[in-house]
């Protein structure tokens, strides 16, 4: 993993004088949904704009969900978004004239096998000795690719459910999983090698035009994923393998019951003990991969919320201290500074704001939270301050203009109101009203540029069906809508 991104990191971004405005979309969004000609595109929408940070989700492999915040790896890419017709280009596939197969999944497996065949056979001696040094230099890479490998052998089961010599990584078995599944291996390594080649050629194209790519990293890992696999004695599990207890949050206002997200927690005292090392290498990957790493749940380096595994909702659980101020420590020394953004939502305590204020961390203002009736909201943008990130909303929240439409005649006229009753319609006096913060960095999603509803929502919290598939056309966007938009951005001081 090469580690020049660093250099072009904005370590000053919330101290400086600089204003800067960005878009949210994920790269699935993009027409094609890949690495591909649409993404180029887009950096140059954003460009047009007036945009400089291209914010997405985690970008790591996903289960059949599709959930970037549940991959199978915190190292790995996912190679869905690997550009099949970029391969074509390199002279590694041959064209298809071919309709893709309904099995779109099947279709891209064939694809990129036989990519690494042409790979193999016409790829050029300096990128034969670029596959080899790519392969030597991740560490994470042979335990993923074995990991990949026997989950396909075993019909797509968590490794819970693998034979016991397996499933414990007994040596013998290991070996032997080796030598039988070779190809399967390497093919998993050349997959790997392709995604982050073109994705630091996007990252190159992005960055020569000054626009940062901002991403994201859930605190938690999945269970069923190489990482708890591979490293056992860094998360609470018992001897087969099962979580003795799983995050969530507590019941509160929204939930009566809370929310149990099932996710191993970690020995914090052996991460600790070693070093942080897990986390160091973590941040190692998402500091290669992003000029600036927004952090999910960061209240959970406070203190998290402990279920009791056996329990079905997230009741009964408690808060566990979490020595995240070592974490954060050991991280500072480690990379000098810290381009993170604290995911600080719903219920903070003093406590998790003195973590992220010690880090100059800043955290994030959602307006569609705004609007509760209280003069005193933190959301409100009179209550803004200078180190936030202000979203009009985020992967998890409707559309802009769906949050309106659902809210009742009252709820939008206070907000209209207090945006001064604009002669415009939703969304985009909120769009106005984030580029118009004290926030150092405003993020808006691409359904709000587009006026688009809720059709066009990208994700439902609490539901595990029909999310993390929309995408855009360029059908949808308007000849002025780059013109519209910078005008904007110039207007408050962002371009």
């Amino acid at each position: 993993m090469q580690h020049a991104a660093l250099q072009n990191i904005p370590f000053d971004l919330w101290e400086g004088d600089r204003r800067r405005a960005g878009i949210l979309l994920h790269p699935t969004s993009l027409p094609d949904g890949e690495f591909g000609t649409d993404a180029f595109r887009f950096i140059d929408f954003m460009v047009a704009c007036g945009m400089s940070v291209w914010q997405m989700l985690p970008l790591g492999p996903t289960h059949e969900d599709g959930s970037p915040y549940q991959c199978l790896s915190v190292h790995a890419g996912n190679p869905r978004l690997i550009s099949l017709d970029m391969l074509v280009q390199n002279g590694w596939l041959p064209p298809d004239n071919v309709a893709e197969s309904v099995d779109e999944v099947s279709y891209r497996s064939t694809r990129l096998t036989q990519a690494r065949q042409g790979f193999m056979q016409q790829a050029s001696a300096e990128d034969h000795a670029a596959l080899k040094s790519f392969i030597a230099q991740q560490h994470w890479l042979p335990d993923f690719a074995l990991y990949t490998t026997l989950h396909q052998e075993n019909a797509g089961r968590s490794w819970l459910e693998w034979p016991v010599p397996l499933r414990d990584r007994e040596p013998h078995a290991l070996e032997a999983a080796r030598k039988r599944l070779v190809d399967a291996i390497e093919q998993i390594c050349f997959e790997q090698f392709i995604f982050f080649r073109q994705w630091y050629a996007l990252k190159h194209y992005a960055n020569e035009r000054d626009i940062l790519l901002f991403g994201d990293m859930p605190i938690f890992v999945a269970h069923d994923s190489a990482d708890v696999w591979a490293h056992r004695h860094y998360f609470k599990l018992d001897q087969s393998g099962q979580p003795l207890v799983v995050a969530g949050v507590p019941p509160d206002y929204f939930s009566a019951t809370g929310q149990r997200w099932g996710n191993p927690h970690y020995e914090w005292a052996r991460m600790q003990a070693d070093g942080f090392q897990w986390w160091i290498e973590r941040m190692t990957t998402q500091f290669a991969l992003f000029d600036l790493v927004r952090i999910d749940h960061f209240r959970g380096f406070e203190a998290c919320w402990e279920i009791p595994a056996q329990n079905p909702t997230a009741e009964g659980g408690c808060w566990v201290q979490v020595p995240g101020d070592a974490l954060f420590d050991a991280l500072q020394k480690k990379f000098n500074a810290l381009p993170l953004v604290a995911e600080d939502l719903g219920i903070i305590t003093p406590e998790v704001d003195a973590l992220r204020e010690k880090y100059h961390l800043p955290g994030m203002k959602i307006l569609q939270f705004a609007f509760d009736g209280s003069p005193g909201n933190p959301y409100l943008p009179h209550n803004h301050k200078k180190d936030s990130v202000v979203y009009t909303g985020t992967h998890d929240n409707n559309t802009t203009l769906g949050w309106f439409q659902e809210l009742s005649y009252p709820a939008q006229n206070y907000i209209m109101e207090y945006l001064t009753k604009p002669l415009e319609s939703m969304p985009l006096p909120l769009i106005r009203s984030a580029l118009a913060s004290v926030a150092c960095l405003a993020i808006i999603p691409m359904q709000d540029a587009l006026k688009l509803d809720a059709e066009h929502r990208m994700n439902i919290p609490g539901t595990s069906q029909g999310n993390w598939q929309w995408r855009y056309t360029w059908d949808q966007v308007p000849d002025d809508l780059a013109a519209r938009l910078r005008r904007m951005v110039e207007m408050y001081g962002r371009l």
